[in-house]
């Protein structure tokens, strides 16, 4: 293993320096290493807990942040019911708590770099987490690389990160952003009022400048198959496009 491998594998504490409610159901934790990394946009941690009486849970968040060279990063959890890790960030954790935390890990999500062709981002809920990391980093590196987002979400205020979404929207003249709202009609002539589909998904590319070279998607499993046969439909090569499923 590499130096960097053996210390992606290594456990270290981290704290909790902010918490940011972003919609009904999610909430961002920024965390504060011990031991600083380096990491790629797309790129994931792994947050383990302890019980008292020695019970572990683990599970794995993407980082929503820009690689930047800081000791900060910043984890988007989604409250779910019947997890066993996000309701604990969302009923028990505040700022000062320390956790445990390994990373950076994940090597086939990652955002490619200077391009010569558009990049298509496709994500549902919490799953536009490694997305904006993409498109943040993207946006810190003027990397000159087109890239359109397709995010579904039940309504307008469960859009994670939507502010900074529409403000990079209306800033960037090669970013394109589209909204899918499952739960209600959409109040802008670009987003759509339902679920997302082949058509949808070609209607989003075509916004580009060319046909997208990249798709990267990230969601549930359902979700990921949809949009993954979509850009297949696209004319893409499976290797162009690289999916992340998220769990509780």
């Amino acid at each position: 293993m590499t130096d960097a491998a053996v210390a992606a594998a290594r456990w270290q504490r981290c704290t909790i320096d902010e918490i940011v409610a972003r919609t009904p159901t999610i909430k961002s934790f920024f965390l504060r290493l011990t031991q600083r990394f380096d990491y790629k946009a797309g790129q994931h941690v792994d947050i383990r807990l302890t019980a008292p009486d020695g019970y572990t849970a683990m599970r794995s968040y993407s980082i929503a942040s820009a690689p930047s060279g800081s000791d900060m990063i910043e984890l988007a959890i989604e409250r779910l019911a019947d997890g066993e890790v996000s309701p604990f960030f969302h009923d028990v954790a505040q700022v000062g708590d320390t956790i445990e935390l390994r990373g950076p890990l994940g090597g086939h999500f990652l955002w490619p770099g200077r391009s010569e062709t558009p990049v298509l981002l496709i994500g549902a809920g919490s799953g536009v987490a490694p997305l904006m990391a993409m498109i943040r980093y993207r946006k810190a590196s003027a990397e000159p690389v087109p890239v359109a987002l397709l995010l579904s979400s039940r309504t307008w205020n469960d859009v994670l990160f939507r502010d900074e979404l529409l403000e990079l929207e209306s800033s960037l003249s090669d970013f394109r952003l589209a909204l899918a709202l499952t739960r209600e009609r959409p109040t802008r002539p670009t987003d759509f009022g339902k679920r997302i589909d082949a058509p949808m998904v070609a209607d989003v590319a075509a916004r580009l400048s060319a046909s997208p070279g990249r798709v990267f998607v990230c969601g549930s499993n359902a979700f990921v198959e949809i949009a993954a046969d979509a850009a297949l439909g696209l004319g893409l090569k499976a290797g162009a496009i690289k999916t992340e499923r998220y769990g509780t």
